[in-house]
């Protein structure tokens, strides 16, 4: 039997581990929505203040943000948002095209009796996307992307592509106020989830292929024309 300081110690690391990864999708989204611009500086101070968190959770998750890519820290200056790179948007794209395929083909000969339910509810939802504003239309392509990561059913492969994914989610908010295709390239998430709901392998991958490619040169011609 475990004893009680042992009991106390290990809800206390939970919790520590709770509060970690609170901060952590907190602060990524503040990064990845460009509410913490790229280049500027990370005031911890402030973002304890503001998330009401601890200063290890906020470390802890500064720290695996680093790893990721969204900030980096300079020796004696501090710690920095990443900056937006176009010339990487290739690069990533290479990554996902293959990744984010792989993973709709798994979600597609994997998918659970709860992984259809919630793909079903975010079919439905996509119904109702011209009443949606670009920022809603951006949190339902993110969830739709995340759940078909989850349906995979392999946790090292969803960890890459949310690395991934949120490199790219940065370039599209970088030109969410231009006239992007945001609702086509959602439209393109029908045929998707249609062909994963009916475990259709082949369709699925070609599906998640057009769509990534299309993101590509969709965030490509909005920049050039800037």
């Amino acid at each position: 039997m475990a004893s009680a300081s042992g009991v106390v110690a290990l809800v206390e690391s939970e919790s520590a581990r709770s509060q970690s990864e609170e901060a952590y999708l907190r602060i990524r989204e503040r990064i990845v929505s460009l509410d913490m611009r790229p280049g500027s500086v990370v005031n911890e101070g402030r973002l304890r203040e503001e998330l009401q968190i601890g200063r290890t959770p906020i470390r802890e998750a500064l720290q695996r943000l680093t790893r990721e890519n969204l900030v980096r820290s300079v020796p004696h200056r501090g710690t920095f948002v990443t900056d937006v790179n176009i010339t990487d948007l290739a690069r990533i794209t290479e990554v996902r095209v293959v990744l984010e395929a792989h993973a709709a083909s798994l979600a597609a000969e994997r998918l659970s009796v709860n992984d259809r339910e919630s793909l079903t509810m975010l079919l439905e939802v996509l119904e109702e996307g011209p009443s949606l504003d670009q920022r809603e239309l951006m949190r339902l392509d993110q969830q739709i992307h995340r759940q078909i990561y989850r349906a995979a059913r392999n946790s090292f492969l969803e960890t890459t592509l949310e690395q991934y994914f949120n490199l790219s989610l940065r370039l599209w908010y970088l030109v969410l106020d231009r006239e992007v295709g945001l609702r086509e390239a959602l439209r393109e998430h029908v045929e998707l989830l249609e062909a994963i709901l009916a475990g259709n392998v082949a369709r699925a991958d070609e599906s998640m292929r057009r769509h990534v490619t299309g993101f590509e040169r969709e965030i490509r011609k909005v920049l050039v024309e800037r």
